[in-house]
This record gives structure tokens, C-alpha cells and sequence, in this order.
């Protein structure tokens, strides 16, 4: 059955900001989502229950309490929550999590944030970053000072999938898609999302150093994980540009 289990009742969120980390192009999500709960201590706040989420189960070192696979993670005083993923989703179960997940948004009055990455070749420039949006999420967009994309494009995999279920649904929502090192973990790519999209749209300041300096060890922290999503072939989300006639 789906459904959001909270673990901790004295949380108390308004009108919070979700940070979403499905892993995809470079990690880019999963990246950038682990630093922000790292670097603001944020607390295990709910499991997440959704039909098309692998069935199993996760444990951590020197801890033998286990755990989903999806979890949500909250900074009340930041109102702040973040969707950290340690499985890919299969594209063919995207919808089943975006459902699932957008009525928990629905009854939080949540304004997530969807992440993405744009397969790129690495060159001297540093990644461009742009958002997109829907219902008055372009707003947001402005007031952060995101870029409109430069071409056109979609968003597959659960990302994709829970900006189609804003859409449908014209809930205020925004994604932000970063250029991306298309085949490893890329955590440049990632500072740029919270740096130049998500502190912005959040309200927050997030310390990056951490993820320039430690960027190689990062890399191969996270490159065994990209390894088995390519095996897998269950990319989790990308964008991709659009190569036809419009």
C-alpha cells in the first residue's frame, strides 16, 4: 500500500520545500541532495511506501536498524525536506512513485523542487543550469534567477514522471536541470545545483566546499552505484534534448 510513514511526530513542517534526490545523469540529485542533509544535519523523518519501489531493505554501518530504500529527511527550522534514494527506479514504475508521491505533496502543501541532469560533455565552461516549471513555479524560477532553457528538451524517469503529475495537476512545482557528465558521478555539476538553483529557491545556504575538495573521493564513493543503475539499464532521471523537427 502506498503511503508516507512519519517516524518522528514532533517535526513540525509548514509549507516546506522538497528537495528531491533520485539518482540519474552524474547523480547529480543524489549528490547534491545527500551533501544538503549532511551539511544541515537534517533529521530521518519518514519512509516512503510507493508500489514500484524496489522491495528491499537498507542497513547502515554500526547501525543494525533497517530501513526503505526511499527516505525523506526535514530541517524544521529551514522548513526544509529532502528525498534521499539509494535505489534507481525502473522507468516503467516512474508513474506509480510520482502518484504516490504527489499526494503526500498535495496534503503538505509541499513546493518540491525536482532535479535532473543533462548528459554533456565536460569542457572549460562551468555547467549550465536552467529550471523549468509549472503552475506559478515560474516565480520562483525569477526570483532565483534561473535561466530559461536554450533548447528544448524532456525529463524521463520518476523526476520526469513527477513533473508531468504537476502538470496535469498545475501544481506549483519547479525542476532544475544541470549539464552533467553523462557517464560519471559528477559532483561540479551537482555544487551548481545548490548554489545557483536550490539555495536560492530554498532560502538556504549551503556550504560547497566539501564538494569540490572531496570531489574525486566523492566520485568513487558514488561511482560503484552509477555503475549498477547502467548495468541495469534503469537510468532513474534525465534530461535530454528534443532531436527533431517542432
Amino acid at each position: 500500500m502506498a503511503r508516507i510513514s512519519v517516524l518522528d511526530d514532533e517535526v513540525s513542517l509548514e509549507e516546506p520545500t522538497l528537495v528531491e534526490g533520485f539518482p540519474g545523469v552524474g547523480l547529480v540529485g543524489k549528490i547534491a541532495t545527500d551533501h544538503m542533509i549532511e551539511a544541515h544535519e537534517m533529521v530521518h523523518y519518514a519512509n516512503v511506501h510507493c508500489d514500484g519501489l524496489p522491495r528491499v531493505a537498507v542497513y547502515r554501518e554500526s547501525n543494525p536498524a533497517l530501513t526503505t530504500p526511499v527516505r525523506l529527511y526535514a530541517d524544521p527550522d529551514r522548513d526544509l525536506v529532502a528525498l534521499r534514494s539509494d535505489v534507481p527506479v525502473h522507468p516503467n514504475a516512474a508513474t506509480e512513485v510520482a502518484n504516490c508521491l504527489d499526494s503526500w505533496f498535495a496534503e503538505t502543501e509541499t513546493f518540491p523542487v525536482f532535479l535532473s541532469g543533462l548528459g554533456r560533455e565536460k569542457g572549460e565552461e562551468p555547467p549550465a543550469l536552467y529550471g523549468v516549471a509549472t503552475g506559478n513555479g515560474g516565480d520562483a524560477l525569477e526570483r532565483a534567477d534561473v535561466e530559461n532553457p536554450n533548447e528544448s528538451g524532456l525529463v524521463s524517469g520518476p523526476t520526469g514522471a513527477m513533473l508531468a503529475e504537476s502538470l496535469e495537476r498545475d501544481r506549483d512545482a519547479v525542476g532544475l536541470v544541470v549539464e552533467s557528465d553523462p557517464q560519471f558521478p559528477d559532483p561540479e555539476a551537482a555544487r551548481i545545483l545548490i548554489r545557483k538553483g536550490i539555495d536560492p529557491i530554498a532560502g538556504t545556504d549551503t556550504p560547497t566546499d566539501g564538494l569540490v575538495d572531496q570531489a574525486e573521493e566523492i566520485r568513487e564513493a558514488k561511482r560503484s552505484f552509477a555503475e549498477r543503475m547502467q548495468e541495469a539499464n534503469e537510468e532513474s532521471s534525465q534530461a535530454e534534448p528534443l532531436k527533431m523537427f517542432q
